[in-house]
């Protein structure tokens, strides 16, 4: 008898780049790993969405639907191409409203997409049906998902095989269209007996010959014996991902569960050596690129502070951008506590990110002592309802700093009723800026606000992380052109006698020597200084001067992927705003002077 084959998708160019490089990596520099794994006899890949949708134009001044178009062409015809979704939200972090959700389906069809995988992280059937059904409207192949976490040692309620069984039963009953199931674990923490029990029930439970692919990450440590778990209980397919893109937050690596099915029943059924020679071509295409440590390591604690590789990368990429990632233990630490109070939402985007970002509230400001946006919106309602419900007393915060009252309405109710949202609004936005009214520039608008117009105007910063192998050479201060790099972002330095040119932009400077004990005084003279509460980005200037009243917001920053408003402590009259739109500062720096 032989051997039965376990098919896999390759994530290397998704989720791999999503784990280690937080989705940071230019289209051109991984195309030839594409066609090698291609030639290598790999025909199923995950080629976009997720993060690397949002990804692009953030941090690499790319157009996704750019690169699904080259992806397609590197990856043949014939390939499998699937992109993740995260239902009402789509691609973006913020949910959606029907005519998004439609023309995501639509755009993704257009660019060359086979599959996509479609997941809600707080397991609310509600948030799948119209989503799943624009995509099955699209001609594309829906793989519906349910998701896995294993919740903190000593916590019960969900996130067991009665749970999941549920959550499948629920899928079944509401009839959304869909061709197979992913059992999704993201943070890798699912226990290996309860994912085979879950699949186990799983294909008693759906119709004959139904396809199952399971997923899950190596952070904590035993993704091979998860994955053969899940393959004992009748899945049919697994996701792995390619050297260097693999293990520690990633995918277990191709070879490496190769290798363990050896003298099993089961096989890969490839060529190996055609992918270990697949993986050179990566490891050379990746070389440049800075490679976090984190990335690369199991981390024993995951299970008590469920982060998903996906995210983890992310959020400690934005901790070194801005000079905080001594914090970065303390904030895995509290997610045990957020996860326990959040109402047991599965630790993927969007759910995880809303986990760390409260999570790092409570490192910076004191346990609860602000509640993140999106955290506090979870736990009133306003994504789905979540598996069990949060914890009263942070609802009651939630509520109270927000200003909002809990709800039972559905996401899609809410957005669909949302004027800010949409494609009209974003079409209305596309016109009024001039550019060409294509979907894609509309659907660009939707789902990425400002920073999607930022890069259809041709001014996104790039972000993208590379070895810096320059030799660095001894400067004069007195005059002469520059580059300068400040937390990784490049600034056009000229000095002229006592005038500087910054990117253009023209300063009277005086410089001396300072003596040993000499310290700078800054903001001079009467007046009230707002100091930055964490390192960030200036967002948005809302008050540039005038009078202001306690409480009314001056600047909006960006940090960690949050804007926070800075307000007016007092009444008074803004007298200066210290930096400019888009610049960065360090926790503790004057954002602004009043005069009272």
């Amino acid at each position: 008898m032989g051997k039965k084959k376990v098919d896999f998708m390759c994530t290397a160019f998704r989720d791999g780049f999503q784990s280690v490089f937080g989705a940071r990596v230019f289209t051109k520099d991984f195309l030839p790993a594409v066609v090698a794994a291609k030639e290598a006899g790999i025909n199923y890949f995950e080629a976009g969405g997720g993060a690397r949708f949002q990804s692009l134009y953030f941090y690499c001044n790319e157009d996704a639907f750019d690169m699904m178009d080259a992806f397609r062409e590197a990856a043949g015809p014939d390939a499998n191409l699937q992109t993740l979704a995260r239902g009402v939200n789509v691609v973006g972090l913020e949910s959606q409203p029907s005519d998004v959700i439609a023309m995501h389906a639509k755009l993704f069809k257009k660019h060359g997409i086979t599959t996509i995988r479609n997941f809600d992280a707080l397991n609310d059937v509600d948030n799948l049906i119209f989503s799943g059904q624009s995509i099955a409207n699209a001609g594309l192949k829906h793989q519906v998902c349910v998701t896995m976490m294993e919740l903190p040692p000593g916590s019960t309620g969900s996130h067991d095989p009665d749970f999941y069984e549920m959550t499948l039963k629920k899928i079944l009953d509401s009839d959304i269209p869909f061709d197979s199931v992913c059992f999704k674990d993201a943070s890798g923490t699912a226990v290996p007996s309860k994912v085979y029990e879950t699949i186990k029930r799983a294909r008693k439970m759906l119709p004959e010959n139904t396809y199952i692919h399971f997923h899950t990450h190596e952070t904590a440590g035993i993704s091979i014996i998860t994955n053969k778990a899940a393959i004992d209980a009748g899945a049919n397919a697994i996701d792995l991902s390619m050297a260097p893109a693999s293990g520690g937050t990633c995918q277990p690596d191709i070879l490496a569960m190769w290798h363990s099915l050896r003298g099993t029943e089961y096989t890969l059924d490839i060529d190996i050596d055609k992918v270990r020679e697949a993986e050179e071509v990566f490891k050379d295409c990746m070389k440049d690129y800075f490679m976090p440590p984190e990335s690369r390591a199991v981390e024993p604690m995951i299970p008590w502070s469920p982060m998903p590789g996906g995210a983890l990368t992310a959020n400690t990429q934005m901790l070194r951008d801005n000079g905080i990632m001594d914090k970065y233990p303390e904030i895995i630490k509290a997610m045990g506590d957020v996860v326990k109070k959040g109402g047991f939402g599965t630790s993927v985007t969007p759910v995880s990110q809303f986990y760390f970002q409260q999570a790092f509230n409570n490192v910076m400001f004191g346990p609860w002592e602000k509640i993140a946006e999106s955290f506090g919106k979870m736990v009133l309602g306003y994504f789905g309802k979540t598996p069990v419900p949060p914890d009263a007393g942070v609802v009651k915060l939630a509520s109270e700093q927000l200003n909002l009252k809990p709800t039972t309405k559905t996401a899609l109710e809410l957005n669909n009723a949302d004027p800010t949202k949409g494609l009209k609004i974003a079409e209305e936005t596309v016109k009024k800026e001039g550019f060409e009214p294509t979907e894609e520039n509309i659907f660009i608008v939707a789902t990425c606000k400002e920073k999607g117009v930022k890069f259809l105007k041709g001014e996104a910063e790039v972000g993208v992380r590379k070895i810096d192998k320059t030799v660095k050479k001894e400067i004069s201060a007195e005059s002469g052109k520059f580059v300068v790099t400040v937390n990784g972002n490049e600034y056009s330095l000229e000095l002229d006698g006592n005038k500087v040119l910054v990117d253009g932009q023209s300063f009277d400077v005086d410089m001396r020597d300072a003596s040993a004990n000499e310290t700078v005084k800054k903001s001079e003279g009467k007046g009230v200084e707002i100091k930055a509460p964490m390192p960030g980005t200036v967002f948005k200037i809302i008050k540039p001067s005038g009078m202001v009243k306690k409480g009314e917001t001056i600047i909006i920053i960006e940090a960690m992927k949050m804007e926070t408003k800075i307000t007016a402590p007092q009444n008074g009259t803004v007298k200066e705003i210290k930096f400019a739109v888009g610049a960065q500062f360090a926790s503790g720096d004057v954002l602004a002077v009043l005069t009272v």
